[in-house]
């Protein structure tokens, strides 16, 4: 492949066609070899990376990865395969490999596939699937432009750890013997920069990045080089803090952290194995009552979005929080029969969740915090969600009246996510909407700053 070539393109009729036809395969082929039932995880992955540094090409990668996950089930002894290989020969071999552990497990009175009654039926366009067609050549002046953006901000910034554009695309079918078959073909597009800058003998780096589903949506070069340098060098000259009790404002691109601990602790996983500092707690209060979490998989374009979840079950919008009460666990069909409860769909986690804004922007949360951590950085993961305890290194800006005083460095947040949860002051309208997680800066009262 010459460097002007595009990245190699799927075609996502043709390729959902022979993916659904080789799921066809395997699940008789199961069949054949005695599984009761079988489950069968089939995709397709193409994509390009490349990268520069000071201008000059880092790394330039194609890849094109194929893969298909095979599960079968003797009554409720189950054994599971993977092969990249598509042959008869390899799937028959697979598919034999997979009944021999089933046969050597022991039952397990929760295994087995959802039940038929529950598959998804409806498979709306949520268009997720838009190829970006830039070769090498584009991408490599592309990540230049980024970089380049970069470094023209400011004589402070003196070095760099470069700018990365990114382009995949994909296929993935699931399907059974339940005579279920799912198809989503998919695009995800990224350029990310990383930079240095340095006063006197203090040197501080950090990032800014763009993703999107189509690469025409992805923000301009030149501003996410400029946003990466001016981050980087409002960190120079930070000091350290006496410890203190203060409120902490998470960032909107941190913020996304406090839900995903949320939904760790509501996971079915965790409750069945009583590993949660959140057992029990269906219908209790959380949160302030004005705090709203939901899932919305069904999301035209969202990065998270799909009509149905890793058992094949028809995805929809639901709460998982509604006027601050914990209205919803998140379970899968395997950890909803551990408890004893019903699916919520959400076998592989949840799909485009929000938490809804009840404030301003990040400057307006700043004059309601007046004084505390405003918080850029967290470093670590000291988080337990067996207990709920939080701790974690952290960098950020010290904030007086409103009003941003001097970078922060160093310094430890810490407290447990239940209190944290009841001492939710805000969530902002600065919605950081590149991940899963979508939600403004978080302004949490009361949290312990651990300096010198």
């Amino acid at each position: 492949m010459t460097s002007h070539q595009l990245q190699p393109a799927i075609d996502p009729v043709v390729e959902k066609a022979r993916l659904t036809t080789l799921v066809e395969d395997i699940v008789a082929e199961a069949r054949r070899q005695g599984a009761s039932a079988c489950e069968v995880g089939a995709s397709n992955d193409a994509g390009l990376s490349a990268s520069v540094r000071l201008g000059e090409v880092e790394t330039v990668e194609f890849n094109q990865d194929k893969s298909f996950g095979i599960t079968v089930y003797f009554g409720q002894r189950k054994g599971s395969a993977s092969t990249t290989d598509s042959s008869s020969d390899a799937i028959r071999a697979t598919v034999e490999a997979a009944c021999d552990i089933a046969r050597y497990t022991s039952e397990d009175d929760c295994s087995g596939l959802a039940d038929a009654s529950l598959m998804a039926t409806e498979f709306p366009d949520l268009d997720l699937y838009h190829p970006w067609g830039i070769n090498t050549e584009e991408a490599i002046e592309l990540a230049r432009e980024c970089e380049a953006a970069a470094l023209a901000v400011s004589a402070l910034i003196t070095n760099s750890e470069g700018a990365t554009v990114n382009t995949h695309q994909g296929c993935r079918v699931y399907g059974n013997s339940h005579g279920f078959i799912g198809a989503e073909a998919s695009s995800r597009h990224s350029v990310s920069c990383v930079v240095i800058a340095q006063k006197d003998d203090e040197m501080q780096r950090d990032y800014w990045y763009t993703v999107a589903r189509d690469g025409n949506l992805l923000d301009p070069m030149a501003d996410v080089g400029r946003i990466a340098a001016e981050r980087t060098v409002r960190r120079l000259g930070g000091q350290k803090l006496k410890t203190c009790k203060a409120p902490v404002l998470f960032s909107a691109e941190l913020a996304g952290g406090i839900v995903g601990h949320l939904m760790a602790a509501i996971s079915g996983g965790s409750l069945y194995r009583q590993s949660s500092f959140l057992l029990d707690q269906l219908g209790a209060s959380l949160f302030p009552d004005w705090v709203r979490i939901h899932e919305q998989p069904l999301l035209k374009g969202g990065p998270g979005s799909g009509a149905f979840d890793g058992d094949g079950l028809q995805a929809y919008a639901k709460d998982f929080i509604t006027d601050g009460v914990l209205s919803n666990y998140l379970l899968g069909t395997y950890s909803a029969r551990k408890l004893k409860m019903k699916s919520t769909a959400n076998t592989g986690g949840a799909r485009n969740l929000f938490i809804d804004s009840n404030a301003g922007d990040q400057t307006a949360l700043l004059k309601q915090m007046d004084t505390g951590l405003l918080l850029t950085e967290l470093i670590g993961q000291g988080v337990n969600i067996v207990t709920g305890d939080y701790s974690r290194g952290a960098a950020g800006f010290w904030v007086e009246k409103g009003e941003i005083q001097y970078p922060v460095s160093e310094v430890t947040i810490a407290g447990n996510l239940k209190s944290m949860f009841l001492q939710l002051q805000a969530v902002g309208s600065d919605v950081d909407r590149r991940g899963n997680i979508q939600t403004g800066s978080i302004l949490i009262d009361g949290m312990t700053i651990a300096g010198h």
